[in-house]
């Protein structure tokens, strides 16, 4: 939905919820910031790249106050992490009910796991998500409402290591809270990351993969977080839900692996 459709009646499934969404920028994370706008949410942001973004959706908002504000903050750092929550509830006078993770770096320097440094490994994959999750844990509102939602890598469309045990716990460990705790793994989706590094002959093959015949668009993964977000999407919890059009997952890492 485009911020232009933006409006505010009180029956819009996000009405005042105020949601976190990191990496929101550029890619699906923009898609996703807008798109939950457009469900009535006011979000908080980190980057400074974000503030068009916020821009952007106060701009299409009738009412005087903020609908999205953007926070300086770096979600390696434990501190700047609890100040991003803090600024989210500051600005918006309410708890933090939703976390979309879909930060991430396009790092092509690498060509296989063994060649990487593990600090370029936890910053990226681990340990920012990480923090905003433990953060979650202790800030989200509780009793229904609350959700914690991460993206896995849409470069490749393969699930971060671990995404599903770590999803299924974060569930079990949040028994009792009405938070639910799921992954969204989108397959190929057409942003700027996807495309770094690869060569037009190797996105053909990627297209020709898909039962659709195309790239995903960032536009085909925001709706389904847009719905695990609202209270439709209570009862799925500690679930992995790939976004490939049908893509061939195995295939796809096969022709992306011998690109490098």
């Amino acid at each position: 939905m485009a911020t232009t459709d933006l409006v505010n009646p009180s029956s819009l499934p996000l009405q005042d919820r105020v949601a976190i969404v990191t990496g929101s920028s550029r890619g699906i994370g923009k898609a996703i910031a807008i798109h939950l706008a457009s469900l009535g949410a006011k979000l908080a942001s980190n980057k400074d790249q974000a503030d068009l973004v916020a821009e952007e959706i106060n701009s299409c908002c009738s009412e005087n106050t903020p609908h999205a504000t953007v926070v300086q903050a770096d979600i390696s750092v434990p501190a700047q992490v609890k100040l991003l929550f803090d600024e989210a509830e500051r600005v918006f006078g309410s708890q933090v009910h939703v976390l979309v993770n879909s930060a991430a770096i396009a790092n092509t320097k690498y060509p296989t796991i063994a060649n990487t440094l593990v600090e370029d490994f936890d910053l990226s994959i681990a340990e920012a998500p990480f923090l905003c999750c433990k953060e979650a844990a202790k800030r989200i509102k509780q009793g229904g409402g609350g959700r914690i939602i991460l993206l896995s890598s849409s470069s490749v469309g393969a699930l971060r290591p671990n995404s599903a045990t770590y999803t299924s716990s974060k569930a079990a460990e949040l028994k009792g809270t009405g938070i639910t705790a799921n992954c969204v793994a989108p397959g190929p989706i057409a942003t700027d990351m996807f495309f770094v590094g690869r060569s037009e002959e190797l996105v053909k093959r990627v297209i020709e993969a898909c039962p659709h015949g195309r790239l995903g668009e960032t536009k085909d993964v925001a709706p389904l977080v847009g719905f695990l977000a609202s209270d439709a999407g209570k009862w799925i919890n500690g679930q992995v839900i790939r976004v490939n059009g049908g893509h061939d997952q195995e295939w796809c890492l096969l022709q992306l692996s011998r690109s490098k």
